[in-house]
């Protein structure tokens, strides 16, 4: 899906601002993801850590949970923002649930830095593992 310039940028906004919500007191790594979905809403998340390292959630989980649990089940597009010189890609769990509710989505990443990444999430997973597998 090719984002237009209005959207890429509501999306980019909603994903800066997620990142001050983070709670990452152990990698001081703040992260924040805006989704678009199927209903045209966008849904925000920030990465939220645990002590308990295996326990962490991602910015892009969180934002797709969030969806998910309003029902929304298509996901568009996904904007990642880190405090960076040079944007970072979601990583494979991400990947893996972003492909449950949007293989074709299109994938931003964005920083501090003029670096971006826009890509899709079948460059970034080719091959995914998902639901018509089990069917």
């Amino acid at each position: 899906m090719k984002l237009s310039a209005p959207v890429c940028r509501r999306l980019e906004k909603a994903a800066r601002a997620a990142a001050k919500a983070s709670y990452s007191p152990y990698s001081k790594f703040p992260v924040g993801a805006a989704i678009l979905v199927g209903s045209g809403k966008i849904y925000t998340g920030c990465n939220v850590e645990n002590a308990s390292y295996g326990l962490c959630n991602c910015a892009e989980r969180t934002a797709i949970f969030t969806a998910a649990a309003q029902g929304e089940r298509i996901v568009r597009a996904v904007v990642v923002y880190t405090p960076t010189e040079t944007p970072t890609s979601p990583c494979g769990a991400c990947r893996q649930v972003i492909n449950e509710f949007g293989p074709a989505a299109a994938v931003v990443s964005i920083c501090d830095g003029p670096g971006r990444i826009e890509t899709t999430l079948g460059q970034l997973l080719p091959h995914a593992f998902g639901p018509k597998n089990l069917l």
